[in-house]
């Protein structure tokens, strides 16, 4: 019984570490991404002038 409940408190907290890992990558992903925008938009703002 207290093998079983550690196996599930173990799979618990491997869960919430793979799903805040998730959200930890799709957070960077998407920060580099408008940055990278950003940087576009001031460039073309910059060579048209």
């Amino acid at each position: 019984m207290r093998n079983s409940k550690f196996t599930v408190f173990l799979s618990v907290i491997s869960a919430l570490a793979a799903i805040a890992a998730a959200i930890v990558a799709a957070t960077l992903y998407f920060e580099k991404k408008r940055k990278d925008e950003e940087e576009l938009e001031h460039y073309l703002d910059c060579s048209i002038q």
